[in-house]
């Protein structure tokens, strides 16, 4: 295997790990939760209301994820939920002990590494660009 190879595989892991995990752990309880019948209690940390800040997490955690699992749109899908893993550390458990933040932590350097580098060769976003470039 050349370098190459090994990390578009690194890539593909990352995407599938951290997205596959971010829907199954968070995402989906709280796309139940938006959608049942209990009332919704939720952060509300920029100030638009708990049922607005819940579909932003629901979007970011789980429509978000999707994309990145595939590769789809890479770049923009992980801002969200680079957003979300930044309110969840800065917001909700600045003031907890450090092994409350670290999943929030160990979430967001993945999806910033993922920004910076993309979605690699086994992605939507690679077949895009060989089409139409």
């Amino acid at each position: 295997m050349n370098n190459e190879r090994n990390w578009d595989i690194a890539l593909l892991l990352l995407r599938v790990t951290f997205g596959g995990a971010m829907i199954y752990g968070h995402g989906w309880g709280k796309l139940m939760r938006f959608f049942g019948e209990d009332p919704i209690k939720f952060a509300d940390p920029f100030g638009i209301g708990v049922v607005p800040s819940l579909a932003l997490a629901v979007f970011a955690e789980v429509f978000c994820a999707i994309l990145l699992i595939f590769g789809a749109f890479t770049r923009y899908a992980v801002i969200p939920l680079i957003i979300t893993m930044a309110v969840a550390l800065f917001y909700v458990h600045i003031a907890d002990p450090f092994g409350r933040q670290e999943k929030a932590i160990l979430y967001l350097i993945p999806y910033i590494c993922l920004f910076l580098t993309g979605a690699g060769k086994y992605s939507i976003d690679n077949l895009w660009l060989k089409r139409f470039l």
